[in-house]
C-alpha cells in the first residue's frame, strides 16, 4: 500500500475512534436515522400502493377532478395536492409521442437509433467505464486501500442520456387512441432499460504499464462499452401522480417519496418487492440502532471515567493549605503523642473523622487525599467514605 492511501486509512480510523468510539456511535446513529426515514418511507409507500387499484388509460382522465377545482379564478379551488394529483397505477405499451399523434403512418418516427446495435429506443444510455486492475506488486500490498478486499476497480465512468418524449398506450393489441404522457423532468427513480450492447475493448499494454504493476500502481486493462434503452413497443408499469398536461392529455410524473416509477413489475411484485425492502429496513434500523446505542453508551461510560480521574489528579495537584499558625507546633511529630499520631503518615495529630464509620485516626491532610480517592475507603475499618470533617480540642 502507498504512503498516502496508508495515511489516509489510518487517519478514517483515527476519526472514527476519537472519544472511545464517540465518532463512530455518531456516524451510526446519523445511518440508523436515514434508516428509518427509508423505513418510513417505504411503509407510507407500501400502503399507497395496496390503496391505489390500476387504472385503465382510457379511465384516467375520469380521475382528474374538474379544470376549476386545481386552476382559474374559481373559488371551489382543491387545496389538497392528492387531490389535485391523484396517485394512480397504469400498465401500457411504450411509444413515442410523436408516432401516436400522427397516428402511426411513419414507421419508427420520433425515435432514437443506438450506434453500435442499431436499436431503436425512446431512452438510450450510453456508458463508458475505464476498468483499472489492482496488482499487489513486487514490493507490498495494492496501492489502493479502497481495494483491499478486490482484484479490480472501475474508475472514470462516463455517461450519456438521450430521451424523446413518449406515452403509454393500452396494451390490448388495438389501435388506440388513448394514451398518457410520461414526464421524466424531475424523475430520480431506476429506468427499465434493457441492455443491447456490452462490449471490452482491451488497452494495449506499454512498458510504463509493466512499471506501474511492478510497484502495485493500478493500470488500464480496458474500455467497458455497454448501451442500455428503452425500446417501443415494451410493456411497462407506470406508478405517480396524474395531471392534465398543456395539451389537455392526461400526464404521470414521478413521487419523490415511492421508491419506483417506471417498472418491469406488476402491481402485485411491486408490493412484495417494497414488502421485502420495509423488512430489509426494519431489522437494519434495529440493529444500526442497537449498536449505536452501544458504541454510544461504552464512549460515555468511558469519557465519564476519565473525566473523573481527570478531576481527581486535578485536585491532588491543587496546593494544600496549610494549617493555622497557632496549630503548626501542635501538629508537628515531636509535640504529639505516639497514640494521637495519623495512621497514614504517622507525622501529624489526627484532626479528622471520617463519614460514616466515625472512625477519628487521620490528619486533615491525609484525610483530604483519602476523599479524593477513585474508591475513598477508611483505613481502618475499610468502608466507603463519603466525607470528613475536622475535630478541634475544647
Amino acid at each position: 500500500m502507498a504512503s498516502h492511501d496508508r495515511e489516509i486509512s489510518q487517519a478514517i480510523t483515527r476519526i472514527a475512534l476519537a472519544g472511545d468510539g464517540a465518532v463512530l456511535g455518531l456516524g451510526l446513529a446519523v445511518i440508523a436515522a436515514r434508516t428509518w426515514f427509508k423505513f418510513h418511507s417505504h411503509s407510507k409507500a407500501l400502503q399507497s400502493i395496496q390503496y391505489t387499484p390500476v387504472s385503465h388509460i382510457a379511465d384516467l382522465r375520469s380521475l382528474l377532478p374538474p379544470p376549476q377545482d386545481y386552476g382559474g379564478d374559481s373559488g371551489n379551488r382543491t387545496s389538497d395536492p392528492e387531490q389535485a394529483e391523484p396517485l394512480v397505477i397504469v400498465r401500457g405499451k411504450v411509444q413515442p409521442t410523436a408516432s401516436v399523434e400522427n397516428g402511426g403512418r411513419i414507421e419508427g418516427e420520433g425515435v432514437l437509433t443506438t450506434h453500435n446495435s442499431g436499436d431503436k429506443a425512446v431512452i438510450f444510455e450510453k456508458t463508458q467505464t475505464c476498468l483499472y486492475n489492482e496488482w499487489r506488486g513486487l514490493f507490498g500490498w495494492t496501492a489502493d486501500w479502497r481495494v483491499l478486499f478486490g482484484g479490480s476497480l472501475k474508475e472514470q465512468v462516463t455517461t450519456s442520456v438521450r430521451k424523446v418524449p413518449f406515452v403509454l398506450v393500452e396494451n390490448d393489441g388495438l389501435q388506440n387512441l388513448n394514451f398518457v404522457h410520461i414526464n421524466l423532468d424531475e424523475s430520480r427513480h431506476k429506468l427499465p432499460l434493457i441492455t443491447v450492447y456490452h462490449h471490452l475493448h482491451p488497452v494495449q499494454a506499454s512498458p510504463y504499464t509493466v512499471f506501474q504493476a511492478i510497484f502495485g500502481r493500478g493500470y488500464p486493462v480496458g474500455l467497458l462499452d455497454e448501451e442500455k434503452i428503452l425500446p417501443p413497443g415494451k410493456v411497462i408499469t407506470a406508478t405517480g401522480q396524474l395531471y392534465l398536461s398543456h395539451d389537455g392529455h392526461p400526464a404521470i410524473k414521478s413521487c419523490k417519496w415511492l421508491p419506483y416509477f417506471l417498472s418491469d413489475l406488476t402491481k402485485d411484485q411491486l408490493v412484495e418487492d417494497i414488502t421485502i425492502g420495509k423488512a430489509v429496513l426494519f431489522w437494519s434500523g434495529v440493529v444500526l440502532s442497537t449498536a449505536a446505542v452501544v458504541v454510544l453508551s461504552y464512549a460515555a461510560f468511558r469519557n465519564w471515567h476519565r473525566w473523573k480521574e481527570w478531576r481527581r489528579q486535578r485536585q491532588a495537584r491543587q496546593p494544600r493549605e496549610d494549617p493555622p499558625a497557632s496549630n503548626a507546633a501542635e501538629d508537628e511529630s515531636g509535640n504529639v503523642p505516639d497514640g494521637e499520631l495519623c495512621v497514614v503518615c504517622l507525622m501529624r495529630r489526627r484532626r479528622s473523622a471520617f463519614i460514616p464509620c466515625g472512625h477519628h485516626v487521620c490528619c486533615s491532610r491525609c484525610a483530604q487525599l483519602v476523599e479524593r480517592d477513585s474508591n475513598p475507603k477508611c483505613p481502618v475499618c475499610r468502608q466507603n467514605v463519603r466525607n470528613s470533617v475536622r475535630i478541634y480540642d475544647s
